[in-house]
């Protein structure tokens, strides 16, 4: 696919704009964050995940995992293992993991950091090989917990999306690719997204990417391991 500007876009930013691009995705995301619904009606769970107790990168406990932010991974699906969950609150991952968030910028989105800050080897890819490969946490949880602290930065990457997009070497080289090629369009894209379904700002662009691709491949059908 050639963009507007003449320049090629990556397979997966190919694949992002068409699943953005589609009539139901205002539709979805109203629906999964509970905008307009009739009254009665119960917004998806994980609505509450960047927003419950005021979100986990806050100033005051945005390089320590709290309490709060494993109960908001909950509502992703998805539960910390008791003995990792007192590990992190009590012990020494806590305080490794703290050491990581603190070397993982807070206040930047995806499309404007440089890619060494999500690339193999940095701060945020060793939180999560701490995670994944020390303690045994599924990628999926892993990525969860650190898309709770680091909100604009690291995205939800689970197997429904990945399913509708694909296995990339490194899912978030690969976005961060996708979100900065022409003229960050896909980035603009998302943000038009958010206004148009009356979001408000506090909802990254990476979590209105992530829940329009969900939705849309749960509802076709989502059928890979």
């Amino acid at each position: 696919m050639i963009s507007p500007a003449g320049t090629s876009l990556s397979s997966l930013g190919q694949r992002l704009r068409v699943l953005l691009g589609t009539e139901r995705v205002v539709g979805d995301l109203q629906c999964y964050f509970g905008i307009g619904l009739p009254p009665g009606t119960v917004p998806f769970t994980g609505s509450r995940f960047e927003h419950l107790a005021g979100g986990g990168d806050r100033p005051e406990i945005a390089d320590r995992i709290t309490a709060e932010d494993l109960v908001a991974v909950q509502t992703l699906s998805v539960t910390v293992p008791a003995p990792v969950t007192l590990d992190i609150l009590e012990g020494r991952l806590g305080t490794r993991l703290s050491g990581l968030l603190q070397a993982i910028p807070r206040d930047i989105d995806m499309v404007d950091a440089d890619a060494v800050v999500v690339a193999d080897g940095s701060p945020a890819d060793r939180a999560w090989s701490l995670l994944c490969e020390q303690h045994g946490i599924n990628w999926v949880i892993a990525g969860k917990v650190l898309a709770r602290k680091r909100p604009r930065l690291l995205p939800v990457y689970d197997r429904v999306v990945r399913c509708a997009v694909g296995r990339p070497p490194s899912f978030w080289l690969a976005l961060h690719a996708a979100l900065r090629e022409d003229d960050a369009a896909l980035h603009h894209q998302l943000l038009e997204l958010r206004q148009a379904a009356g979001l408000p700002e506090t909802v990254s662009a990476l979590r209105v990417c992530d829940v329009a691709v969900w939705m849309n491949h749960r509802a076709v059908g989502h059928a890979c391991p």
